[in-house]
This record gives C-alpha cells, structure tokens and sequence, in this order.
C-alpha cells in the first residue's frame, strides 16, 4: 500500500553565517539606495560605493546596497563565460598556460564590465569584492564549482563559477551576485540574459550553499566537514527556491537512487532557520504518469523525513515541494521485488 509518514528529528544546527542572523535589519533603505543610483557609472568605483554607503550606519546594511546595486545593474554574459569555458577546457591539463591567457583576457573583461556593465561570474565576484573593500569590509572572492540542473559535472570538470565571502560582525558568510541577478534563457536558440533579481543567495546558509557550490579551497565551505567533490558531484538537484525557505535535503546523500517496489524510501531535509512548513509534497514523474502527494503535518522541529512507497516499478524523478516550489530532485529506480 502507497503511504507517506512525516516524522521530525531533533538534530543539532551548525552556527555559520547566514542571512537570518540579520533579521532584525530591515533592508529597505539599502535597497532603496541601491534602487536610487540604478544606472550609475562604474567609471569612479569609489564614488559609486560611497553613494550606496555613507547614508548607511551598519556594515551589513552598506555590504547590501552593494550587492543589490551590482545584482540589478550588471548584466551575465553568456559569451563571456562560453569562451572562459572554452579556453578552461583547452588548458585544462596546462594550468600555467590557462593563467597566461586569463591574465592576459582580464583587462578586456573589465573593460567590457565599466562599459557595457556585462560580465561573467569572475567579473561579478570582482566587482564585490572591490566595492567591499572600499567600504572598508573584508570580502574575497571564492572560485570553485557552481552545479545546476543544466550543468552537468565530472570528476574530470574544471572550475567554472565565482562567488564571495564576505566577513561581518566578525563572521565569514557566502554570496552568489551572479545568480542573485537573473537567468540565460533561449530566445530562438539564441542566448539571452533576463534580469529577475533573486534574495536567497544573499548571506545563504553554508549547508545550502554546499549543495550547487563547490569551493576549491575547502575553508571556503565554512563548514567543519566539507564534502569531497565526488559527494558533491552524486547528491541531488537543489533548485534557488530551497534558499527562499532554508531547507536543505541531507539525505539520501546520493541523486541517483534504487529501491524496490512496496519498500519504503526516507528523504530527510533540514530546516536551517528551524521553521517548519506545512505544505511539503512529493512530486513523482515517470515516463507514462505525473503523481503529487501531499503530507499532512504533526510537529515542528529541526528535521523533518518524508518516507514514502512506491507500488509500480520503473523510473520516477521524485520532486520534493514546498507548495509550487521544487526545492530539490531525486532520480529513482523502482525494481520488482525478488
């Protein structure tokens, strides 16, 4: 018989920075500021920065007019970051010949970036960076892995995507302007940003962030145990809605998933700012039917499974909702019973 459990789990948190940590910041006037100077040049860095800051009495108010202002003026470039790709790949077992070209490609990078006010990820990272320091806050820029549903990744990938960390009330925390600022969309084939600025890669939480960002340098997790890159690589699809409501699937650790039919499958998922949601459903698609389950709820802790049978066999991926929203995928395989 098909039937779904919600249970809760006590577990313990990690402490590391994320963006509710500030809730009792209203961001408004940051975002206001940030809203006011829409269109600025990027001509006089220091000028600029001081516009978005001066009026602003915390640093994790003037480090949000930043990153809103450069989340809603800079525009992704997709052929910036195919040709990065590109020479990434050709260099890919001559990494001083890729640092050569990269050196040697930056200085028509930010040229494009104070022109045109398009780049790729690096060029998003750098302008973070650099607006940061000149508000006096400690920010650098962190290269690594970025993983989405249209990115696929191998143990032989090279790095393809920046983001920041950025060090507040003495406290390191993560951020994704680039995909804060929009999404590539095919318009006829062709290529083509659209600007749709998204919050939850704003200071997101490092169990988030761990999910569809791979640091090379391990500190940059800001976790104790960071995972290894083949962990990284297998686990499931995390979609930007899951930062929207802090929940983080923590097990299964592996995408790809077999199990037989009439037996029962536990999917645990993590609520990071420990607010539990009542409206989680499975979404089930196969090749032949699309099937939601809705749970019903009891209780709210810190983790909450969802353990579920399936009675057909064959192939699902298997959606995990928060009312419309997909916040994470899992692919599984339903076998006859032996």
């Amino acid at each position: 018989m098909k039937y779904l459990l919600l249970l809760f789990i006590c577990c313990s948190l990690l402490g590391y920075g994320q963006q509710s940590d500030f809730k009792s910041i209203n961001f408004n006037k940051a975002d206001s500021i940030a809203l006011k100077y829409k269109g600025a040049s990027l001509k006089n860095l220091p000028v600029l920065t001081h516009k978005l800051t001066t009026h602003l009495a915390t640093d994790v108010e003037k480090f949000r007019a930043i990153y809103t202002w450069v989340s809603t003026n800079i525009e992704n470039d997709y052929n910036s970051y195919v040709k990065t790709k590109k020479y990434r790949s050709k260099f890919s077992k001559d990494r001083a010949a890729f640092l050569e070209w990269n050196y040697n490609y930056t200085p028509e990078v930010f040229k494009n970036l104070v022109a045109n006010k398009k780049t790729a990820c690096t060029g998003y990272a750098y302008l973070i960076r650099e607006m940061a320091i000149l508000a006096n806050i400690e920010c650098e820029i962190v290269d690594g892995y970025g993983r989405t549903a249209t990115v696929s990744l191998s143990k032989d990938s090279q790095p393809n995507h920046s983001w920041n960390a950025v060090k507040l009330n003495n406290i390191w925390y993560l951020c994704d302007a680039t995909w804060s600022a929009g999404k590539i969309l095919l318009d006829d084939g062709i290529p083509k940003f659209k600007s749709e600025y998204y919050d939850g890669y704003f200071l997101g939480a490092p169990e988030l962030f761990i999910k569809n960002h791979y640091p090379l340098q391990s500190k940059w997790s800001l976790l104790k145990n960071t995972p290894t890159f083949a962990e990284f690589i297998s686990g499931p699809l995390v979609y930007k809605e899951a930062y929207n409501w802090n929940m983080a699937p923590i097990y299964p650790e592996c995408m790809y998933l077999a199990t037989t039919k009439n037996e029962s499958l536990t999917f645990n998922l993590q609520m990071l700012n420990n607010e539990f949601l009542e409206n989680l459903s499975l979404t089930l698609n196969s090749k032949t039917s699309k099937e939601e389950v809705k749970i019903e709820t009891n209780t709210n802790n810190k983790t909450c499974s969802l353990t579920y049978s399936f009675e057909k066999t064959g192939l699902y991926d298997v959606h995990l909702r928060i009312n419309e929203d997909i916040i994470a995928t899992y692919v599984v395989k339903v076998k006859r019973n032996k």
